[in-house]
């Protein structure tokens, strides 16, 4: 067998060039706000004002002071904030999955009467952008007597016409009818064959879903601004744009409450880092178990 040659090895990193030129300029693009961030919730009032380089330190890095006035200012109404946020993410980010799951695994795996035009209808859904929908979704939640109640927010999360088709797609391709029948030939039901045989296979999507949905609950904002008015009720999205709208209106006299507000930016963001690489690793192992099973 002839050897490779060295010349084509050669000319192999430059044909990739103008790809990894692109991945570095987006890594640059997605990462230039995180850094700015970071570096300005280090300062107070005079760092952020004082005309200093907004892409690095001031002289005084005041981390801890920033973070311990976040979490006091107000009678620590950010902590409730954050308390909120990770309700309306967990609760949002289960159900619209279990939600999601159990639709696209019917769609996918069984045959019913108007299974079309379901799909359909789900499909036109999934086309209408989500902050259309707040409007009337309050004016029927205020007709229900709902508005200003975590469930004015949790209800409408757990719809996820993506999460659906995700898992239609996902679980007509990676879950085989042949598996199905054979553990229903084997005496299985037909949950103990979704739990035992399609759910394993079904995994990394599942996990996707979850991710997705938490994530869009987590960030949510005009939804839980048009449904609450009780400030202890806020996510910290809503609450962090309530802050900003006050300092906004007097420069003067809230200054310091920029520090807070982009110390409060950094602080929820942290759940959500978290929340990736906790679950990124059902990524790489879901298939493999769900063969095993």
């Amino acid at each position: 067998m002839a050897a490779p040659s060295r010349t084509a090895g050669r000319h192999r990193p430059q044909r990739h060039l103008p790809l990894q030129i692109l991945l570095g300029f987006l890594v640059v693009y997605f990462l230039v706000p995180f850094w700015w961030v970071i570096v300005n919730s280090s300062k107070d009032a005079p760092g952020l004002f004082g005309g200093g380089n907004t892409l690095w330190f001031a002289g005084h890095i005041d981390y801890v002071g920033n973070l311990t006035r976040l979490f006091t200012y107000d009678g620590g109404i950010y902590g409730r904030w954050i308390l909120n946020s990770t309700l309306y993410a967990l609760a949002g980010g289960i159900g619209a999955t279990v939600l999601s799951v159990l639709a696209g695994y019917g769609f996918a795996k069984y045959r019913f009467a108007g299974r079309r035009f379901s799909f359909s209808v789900m499909l036109g859904a999934l086309m209408v952008p989500a902050t259309a929908l707040v409007i009337p979704t309050f004016i029927m939640f205020s007709g229900l007597g709902m508005t200003n109640t975590i469930w004015a927010v949790i209800l409408p999360s757990l719809l996820n016409p993506f999460g659906v088709y995700l898992m239609h797609v996902y679980a007509r391709d990676a879950v085989p009818d042949e598996i199905l029948d054979a553990a229903r030939v084997d005496g299985a039901g037909e949950m103990r064959t979704f739990l035992r045989v399609a759910f394993p296979l079904m995994r990394p999507a599942v996990v996707t879903v979850l991710l997705l949905s938490a994530v869009a609950s987590w960030n949510n904002y005009f939804l839980p601004l048009a449904m609450l008015s009780d400030n202890r009720l806020f996510p910290v999205t809503v609450g962090l744009g309530v802050w900003q709208g006050i300092a906004s209106a007097n420069n003067s006299g809230s200054t310091s409450l920029w520090s807070l507000i982009i110390m409060g930016a950094l602080v929820s963001v942290i759940p959500l880092i978290i929340a990736f690489f906790t679950l990124q690793r059902h990524w790489r192992g879901g298939l493999s178990v769900g063969g095993l099973r």
